[in-house]
């Protein structure tokens, strides 16, 4: 069962841990394009499997989208392939924006 952390946990495991976190952004190309959480891997949801490789092993991945649907698939996608330490944002980006940091703009 892949974990979901809350927005202030995922900043908070950043802030201990920036080294040995990674964060995966699973939305369309045009979602990026309004909002993102940097730094992170963006791989679009429909390209992970394909692009898998780019996503270290060894690190905790933290993956994410708009609100938190599309990244727990993926989350248990990887979870199945061998990834070890992976979690879901609850809630997204949306809840990134609300939550943590409001200078990350919210969209539709």
């Amino acid at each position: 069962m892949v974990d979901a952390l809350t927005p202030e946990e995922v900043a908070a495991l950043l802030k201990r841990d920036p080294g040995g976190v990674v964060l995966l952004d699973v939305r369309e190309p045009f979602e990026r394009a309004e909002a993102e959480i940097a730094p992170s891997i963006h791989i679009p949801l429909r390209e992970v499997a394909s692009r898998a490789a780019e996503i270290p092993k060894e690190k905790h991945v933290v993956v994410y989208c708009h609100s938190g649907t599309r990244s727990m698939m993926v989350a248990a996608y990887l979870e199945g392939h061998g990834y070890s330490s992976v979690s879901n944002l609850e809630g997204g980006i949306d809840a990134w924006s609300l939550r943590v940091d409001p200078k990350v703009p919210r969209y539709g």
